[in-house]
């Protein structure tokens, strides 16, 4: 048993790299692709449109179809819709691929990333068996090292573009994530959980306000991040400070490898005391997330008073990353000991539904606020996009006031770990 659990941990891993860096891959290819060819910052967030929207309505339903019908089903459904996506670019006539067409195939991208990610991250538990100390090790090793593979994956996507060219890219991907579902395969065993033919789509719905007051807030924390992350900043590297693809994709690989090792490190961090004194609470959450507020009112007041946006905004955003890592590493710890261990597979759902539903606001305006703010100016367009990141992380540490500080010893959770993005 303890052979078969330690293999089929080690085959979820893998399947979960192979997509995580695969997705990141693809956001690069298609953002640095489509800019390329002259389509403005709001079209550009259009393509995104579903990737999120499905992304909202695969977590939705992700827990309970995991829940009914085995998270084996949903992990290897998520890497078979990801190859979906992946021809849907990679084969079509290159007169096919305009806004539409594009977002229907990054809906399929979204739904592959959310049930792998649900699958993956549910599993885990599963296999580790009930000794605390395997699944904390299991849990930090395969979320510790999540961010850092998006980050390898979004500096692999710049890359691909440079040498070989959007659609050859793409195949060499689709190649990836085809190896990655065939072993998978072949080599699982046995059954990632026992369905549950019973289990009723209604309970998804939290009646748990705490559950519900943390989602409220992870909203506004992901839109607060995406809000400036996703389209404003990748095109102001690139539009203003005049890097080339691979630079621009560098960077953001590395930030979010390290956002990573920020998230991996945060137990450790609590436990030194560092945001907080013993096990963080509500209290953790709501200064942390005041605490964010002050970077992107800082980089937008330097960009306006001329200071070089280079500087200004690497080493803003490499500030911004580390707190905010911590806020989401603490609001993950919390949907666990918010959560009664019967029910993670649903609230986890439920929480990742929130998760994407900010994705999808700071997607949409990022684009948006972007392309508004840059005709008064070539920084007005960044700076537009900080001042709304500025009110949603405001916004998260309002409601975070309402979290509860004291979890009762029946909801206290397995593991400290992140299983958050």
């Amino acid at each position: 048993m303890i052979q078969t659990n330690r293999r089929n941990y080690a085959l979820v891993t893998l399947a979960y790299w192979a997509d995580t860096l695969t997705d990141g891959a693809i956001r690069m290819l298609v953002l640095f692709f489509f800019s390329q060819l002259g389509y403005s910052p709001f079209a550009v967030a259009s393509l995104f449109l579903f990737y999120e929207i499905f992304g909202i309505i695969t977590n939705l339903f992700g827990g309970y179809l995991g829940a009914r019908f085995g998270l084996k089903m949903t992990l290897f459904l998520g890497l078979g819709t990801q190859l979906v996506a992946l021809a849907l670019l990679a084969f079509a006539p290159p007169a096919w691929l305009v806004v539409p067409y594009v977002m229907l195939a990054q809906a399929f991208s979204g739904i592959a990333k959310d049930l792998t990610k649900m699958s993956s991250k549910s599993a885990v538990k599963l296999v580790a068996g009930e000794g605390q100390g395997q699944l904390y090790r299991w849990v930090s090793l395969l979320t510790g090292s999540k961010n850092a593979i998006k980050g390898v994956g979004f500096f692999v996507g710049a890359l691909l573009l440079t040498l070989v060219g959007f659609q050859i890219a793409l195949r060499i991907l689709a190649g990836l994530v085809l190896a990655a579902l065939l072993v998978a395969l072949l080599g699982m065993r046995g059954d990632l959980g026992t369905p549950d033919k019973q289990v009723k789509f209604r309970q998804i719905f939290s009646p748990n306000r705490a559950v519900n007051m943390l989602a409220a807030a992870r909203i506004f924390l992901f839109a607060a991040r995406d809000v400036w992350f996703v389209v404003g900043l990748p095109v102001f590297f690139v539009s203003v400070l005049g890097w080339d693809f691979w630079l621009a994709g560098g960077f953001m690989a590395l930030w979010t490898i390290g956002y990573g090792l920020v998230q991996a490190a945060t137990p450790a961090l609590l436990r030194r005391g560092v945001v907080g004194h013993g096990e963080p609470d509500g209290r953790t959450a709501t200064r942390l997330a005041f605490g964010l507020a002050l970077f992107p009112l800082g980089i937008a007041l330097a960009l306006q008073a001329g200071v070089s946006p280079t500087w200004v905004i690497v080493l803003g955003l490499l500030a911004f990353g580390a707190i905010f890592a911590l806020n989401s590493a603490v609001h993950s710890y919390l949907i666990l000991a918010y959560t009664d261990s019967n029910k993670v597979a649903m609230q986890v759902g439920f929480y990742y539904m929130a998760n994407a539903l900010g994705r999808l606001v700071g997607t949409v305006l990022s684009g948006l606020l972007y392309q508004l703010g840059v005709m008064s100016g070539p920084h007005g367009g960044l700076v537009a996009c900080l001042g709304a990141a500025l009110l949603f992380v405001l916004l998260a540490g309002l409601i975070s006031r309402w979290l509860p500080t004291q979890m009762a010893p029946r909801t206290r959770p397995i593991v400290l770990g992140d299983l958050g993005e």
